[in-house]
């Protein structure tokens, strides 16, 4: 074994879990270490949106949308409900950012370069393959001989955690709650410069999606809960078909052209299920399954996690105490919406759930212009029965980059 790199945390898992908490440990003063498997950029398979609790979160790390490639504010949300029904509902256009649309390659990339910005010394192309805890550091060794001393470990190494499996804390067979599939296009359509979803009957509590891009390209995929109508086994048998129907190859264009591949990913959504900590070691991220159940969203729940797991290692204490601060913040921050989206789901299990949800959303100016906010988590998604986050400003503030 070679001689040890000693830092004050290592984190695993360069997305964008990892590279929060190293762009606020760093920040503080604290020597960091970053490593990852992956070289950067490299492509992560995502829907690529941006909700305004992510961009709010991008803006306090400093990541600027200049330096992300693919950038693309939106402005308009289409979503059909199972009946054919198409209700529109915008986003503020002079208030900030509220969506966004980047690809995820652009993203991670631009967060691995904060993240040295801050000060973190990057490690890339490297697997974590051990992971042992005294007491009183942890020590990780890697596949290129690579070993890591800290004092306390960040893991967003994904839903398959090495790090679990190597400190005993993961769960066998674990397959995740959702499964999505996505496929890049290529000269699509003026409607597909705006973002759209659609509630295929078929789909339900799922849906489909086309999320704009820049020079005339689109993300687009749907995404199913698993053990719902269509088996995970089925989504590539069923683009072809998902992508010719009329009102999707209408807003998708005669000309568009798939680019590369279509690949899918499960996702892990069963916040407060596993464990968060074990002993110095603390999961964010997918490795700690915080993705919202009932869109599939989790960058900005991600971010979140990460930086809650910086802010409590900078709080300090014992490892027991670091690790009930973090517990204790996630509950708070994410329990509360995880169960309020679990609640929405079985609303759109039916089809007339999720058209009575559309037509009531869509009734009003006023509710659509909230309920567009609302949806891309302007505020967290159950504010209304969490007191403790109310204040005058629900569903008023300015969006994130103001100005820009």
């Amino acid at each position: 074994m070679t001689d040890p790199t000693v830092a004050d945390v290592a984190i695993v898992g360069a997305g964008p879990a990892g590279t929060a908490a190293a762009i606020v440990l760093a920040e503080a003063g604290r020597t960091v270490v970053l490593a990852d498997r992956a070289t950067f950029p490299r492509d992560k398979i995502c829907g690529d949106g941006l909700t305004t609790g992510a961009l709010r979160l991008l803006e306090r790390l400093g990541v600027r949308p200049e330096a992300v490639a693919s950038w693309t504010p939106v402005h308009d949300i289409h979503v059909g409900s199972p009946s054919g029904h198409v209700a529109t509902f915008p986003l503020p256009r002079d208030r900030g950012q509220f969506a966004v649309v980047t690809r995820r390659m652009d993203l991670d990339a631009a967060l691995v370069d904060r993240a040295r910005a801050a000060g973190a010394k990057v490690l890339e192309g490297i697997g974590v393959r051990g992971a042992s805890d005294d007491g009183r550091h942890v020590t990780l060794s890697f596949d290129d001989g690579t070993v890591l001393r800290a004092d306390h470990v960040v893991a967003a190494d994904g839903m398959w955690s090495p790090t679990r499996k190597l400190l005993g804390t993961a769960e066998a067979g674990y397959l995740g709650e959702w499964h999505a599939f996505r496929q890049y296009f290529r000269d699509v359509g003026p409607e597909a410069r705006d973002l759209w979803v659609w509630f295929e009957p078929d789909l339900l509590p799922g849906y489909a999606w086309s999320f704009p891009l820049p020079d005339g390209r689109a993300n687009v995929g749907f995404g199913i809960q698993r053990g719902a109508k269509i088996a995970t086994k089925e989504m590539k048998a069923l683009w072809p078909e998902l992508l010719a129907r009329p009102h999707i190859a209408r807003v998708l264009g005669p000309d568009a052209v798939p680019e590369d591949r279509h690949q899918a990913w499960p996702i892990p959504a069963r916040v407060g299920e596993l464990a968060l900590a074990k002993g110095r070691t603390l999961w964010a991220g997918d490795a700690a399954a915080v993705t919202d159940p009932m869109t599939g969203e989790g960058i900005g729940q991600a971010l979140l996690t990460g930086v809650l797991a910086a802010d409590a290692i900078l709080a300090g204490g014992s490892p027991t105490q670091v690790a009930a601060t973090y517990e204790g913040a996630v509950r708070r921050e994410l329990v509360a919406d995880h169960k309020m989206s679990l609640l929405l789901i079985r609303a759109l299990q039916h089809r007339k759930g999720a058209r009575a949800a559309i037509r009531v959303a869509g009734a009003t100016g006023w509710t659509r212009r909230n309920f567009a906010r609302w949806l891309f988590e302007d505020e967290p998604r159950a504010i209304a029965v969490t007191p403790r986050r109310w204040h005058r400003r629900v569903l008023r503030r300015d969006g994130a980059y103001v100005g820009r």
